[in-house]
C-alpha cells in the first residue's frame, strides 16, 4: 500500500483543467481532476558514486551530480471513472542543469522488490529517503500498471509518461520518479517548473486536464546521507543451471557435475577472478557463486560470457543433439554480505528467480542451438551492457517481466539468447 503525500510533502495542490476548454470570459471550465506535486528530493552523489565517465566529466568540466526524487498523487475519481494516461515534465531553470540519467522505477535504478539497495546510486537514494518515508516504495514496480516512457535525457526538460494503449493496464494515482542531474559546480539548490497532464477515461469517454500554470520549485541540496552501517557490499551474482539433468543416469550426472564445475571456473579465471577469490555453493545440477567486490562489470561480464560460450562449443562438439550440454544463467547485483549459514541479501534471492522464471526456460527450450541463456535485471542492463559491444550485444537483449506472485517476486529483465556458434 503507498501512503499519500504528506501536508508537509506537498509542493502543491493543482486542478487539472481540460485542455482546449475555456468558458466564454476565458476561465477554465470545471477540473478533470487534480494533483498535489511532492517537493523535489535533491540529495549529492559522492564522487566514488559516479560512473566512470561522469566521474571524468566532473574532474574535465567542473560540474557536480545530484540525484533527484519526485513524486506526485493524483486525486481520487468518482465511482465508474479512471486514469487512463498520465505525463509529468520537469523544465530545470538553473543554468547548465540537465537530466542525464531518468529511471523508468525501482527496477533501472537498482532499488529491488524489497527496497534495498543494488547499485551505488541506489544506496544513496536509499539513505536520502530516509527524510521521507514511504517514497521508496513509489519507485517499485506494481503488477497492472503500465512502466513510465522517459523523454529528455541530455536536456533540462525531461519527463515521464505512463499510458497503456492497448487499455488492459490501469494508471496508478500514485507516482514516485528518479533522476541524475548535471550541475554547475557549487551549485546549493535546484529550480525548476513541473508540468502535469492526465487523460480520464470512463463515464462522460475521455477527457484530458493539464495544470494551467507550470508549479516552480526550489529545493536545497540536501546534506549527504552516509548509508546505515551493516557490512554489506554492492556484489555481482552468478547462478547456471544445467537443463535436462533429471533424465540423466548417475553415471552421466556425475560427468555432468565435473564439466559444470570446470566451465564455471574456466570462465571465471579468464575475467580475472581467481578460484580463491570465491566459494561457488554447489547444488547438483547448478551453481551460485557471489563475486568479489569491486569489479569493473564492463570488463567482467563480456569476458566471463565469451568463455562460457567457447567452453561449451568445446565441450559440445560431436555431441549428439540430445546429449549437448546447455545452461540458464542469471546474473543480478545487490547490498550483500556473508552470514553464519550463507549470504544475505535480496540478490541472491532475485538472482535464482530469474534462473527459474518461465521466460529463461522457455527461450532455452525454443532456441535448441543455443548453447545458453542469460537473464539479467534492467539496472545491470542499463549500467553496464548497454554500454558495451558484448557480450551479450545490447541490440540482442530482449526485454522481458519476471513476476512470480506465488514468490512475492516481480522485476524488468532482460533476456539473451546465446548464438551457439
Amino acid at each position: 500500500m503507498i501512503e499519500e503525500l504528506g501536508a508537509g510533502e506537498v509542493l502543491g495542490h493543482q486542478a487539472l483543467i481540460p485542455v482546449g476548454s475555456r468558458d466564454p470570459d476565458g476561465r477554465p471550465t470545471v477540473p478533470v481532476a487534480g494533483v498535489r506535486c511532492g517537493h523535489p528530493l535533491v540529495y549529492p552523489l559522492a564522487d566514488a558514486d559516479l560512473p566512470g565517465p561522469w566521474a571524468a566529466r566532473q574532474r574535465v568540466a567542473g560540474c557536480r551530480y545530484l540525484g533527484v526524487l519526485l513524486a506526485f498523487d493524483l486525486d481520487p475519481l468518482p465511482e465508474g471513472r479512471h486514469y487512463s494516461a498520465a505525463r509529468f515534465d520537469v523544465t530545470l531553470t538553473g543554468p547548465g542543469s540537465r537530466a542525464v540519467r531518468l529511471d523508468e522505477d525501482g527496477d533501472s535504478l537498482g532499488v529491488t522488490y524489497e527496497g534495498e539497495a543494488a547499485s551505488a546510486v541506489a544506496v544513496r537514494t536509499v539513505a536520502a529517503v530516509r527524510a521521507r518515508p514511504g517514497w521508496l516504495r513509489r519507485l517499485t514496480g506494481r503488477a497492472g500498471a503500465p512502466r513510465a516512457w522517459v523523454t529528455g535525457v541530455q536536456s533540462a526538460t525531461f519527463g515521464w509518461a505512463y499510458d497503456d494503449p492497448a487499455g488492459e493496464l490501469l494508471v496508478p494515482r500514485n507516482f514516485g520518479m528518479h533522476a541524475v542531474l548535471e550541475v554547475p559546480a557549487g551549485t546549493t539548490e535546484v529550480t525548476g517548473l513541473i508540468s502535469v497532464q492526465a487523460e480520464v477515461s470512463g463515464g462522460r469517454g475521455r477527457q484530458v486536464g493539464e495544470v494551467g500554470e507550470a508549479v516552480a520549485f526550489t529545493e536545497p541540496v540536501a546534506p549527504e546521507q552516509r548509508p546505515e552501517p551493516g557490512g554489506a557490499t554492492v556484489r555481482l551474482c552468478m547462478a547456471a543451471d544445467v537443463a535436462g539433468y533429471s533424465r540423466r543416469r548417475n553415471d552421466e550426472t556425475e560427468r555432468i557435475q565435473e564439466r559444470l564445475v570446470e566451465l564455471l571456473s574456466r570462465a571465471r579465471r579468464v575475467a580475472g577472478i581467481g578460484d580463491a577469490e570465491v566459494r561457488p555453493q554447489p547444488n547438483g545440477d547448478g551453481q551460485f557463486t557471489v563475486l568479489p567486490a569491486g569489479l569493473d562489470e564492463s570488463v567482467v561480464i563480456p569476458l566471463l560470457l565469451a568463455e562460457l560460450s567457447a567452453g561449451l562449443r568445446e565441450v559440445n562438439t560431436g555431441a549428439a543433439p540430445a546429449d549437448r550440454f546447455r545452461l540458464r544463467v542469471a546474473l543480478h547485483r545487490g547490498l550483500i554480505k556473508e552470514g553464519s549459514n550463507g549470504w544475505i541479501g535480496t540478490a541472491p534471492i532475485a538472482v535464482h528467480r530469474i534462473l527459474d522464471s518461465p521466460g529463461l526456460r522457455r527461450a532455452l527450450a525454443e532456441n535448441t542451438g543455443a548453447g545458453y541463456v542469460l537473464g539479467v535485471p534492467d539496472m545491470l542492463y542499463r549500467d553496464v551492457l548497454v554500454h558495451g559491444d558484448g557480450p551479450p550485444p545490447p541490440a540482442e537483449l530482449v526485454a522481458m517481466t519476471v513476476d512470480l506472485p506465488d514468490k512475492d517476486f516481480r522485476e524488468q529483465c532482460w533476456l539473451w539468447v546465446e548464438a551457439g556458434r
